[in-house]
């Protein structure tokens, strides 16, 4: 057999699982002890995001011609790939939790919902709060005048009976 039949259902394998994703981060992993690997890799998972360890030239073929193939730039040196297809910034946000305390890991690059970034914008994509806190803060805010207003009326209603009671 030749190595391109090998090489073929790794590369389909990747595109695959590059179909459909809103986020991909590549890092480098170099120096990471087996314990740091696997806390993060536990936490990729439940945030339900794909980790694997791929050849470059391999992700370089798969990548090609799509809107992910700005990441050919950065791929040099041991890269392990992220991808989610639901939380379009997850992967950036638990990889630079985990860079924290591994200093070791290192984030290259990535493409949130299309667009490239460095290091450097990879790193601000990992501030921004995933969707679903965003929608919480959003109904908190519209939810606290609403109580408030409910309060103050409560309030009212209450004031209005003990005064109706002094009476009787």
């Amino acid at each position: 057999m030749a190595k391109v039949e090998l090489k073929q259902p790794i590369v389909e394998a990747i595109k695959e699982q590059l179909d459909g994703a809103k986020g991909v981060v590549l890092v480098d992993y170099r120096g990471l002890t087996v314990e740091q690997d696997t806390t993060l890799r536990r936490s990729l998972r439940e945030a339900d995001i794909v980790y694997k360890v791929y050849k470059n030239t391999m992700i370089k073929r798969a990548v090609e011609g799509t809107e992910f193939e700005p990441l050919c730039a950065d791929l040099e040196g041991p890269t392990a790939i992220a991808i989610s297809k639901t939380d379009a910034t997850a992967p950036a946000r638990v990889l630079a939790k985990a860079a924290k305390d591994a200093k070791a890991l290192e984030l290259k690059s990535g493409v949130v919902e299309g667009t490239y970034y460095d290091a450097k914008g990879i790193q601000v994509i990992a501030t921004i709060p995933s969707r679903e806190e965003l929608l919480s803060k959003l109904l908190g805010s519209i939810q606290s005048p609403i109580a408030n207003f409910a309060r103050v009326i409560k309030q009212i209603a209450e004031s209005k009976e003990g005064t109706a009671e002094a009476e009787a």
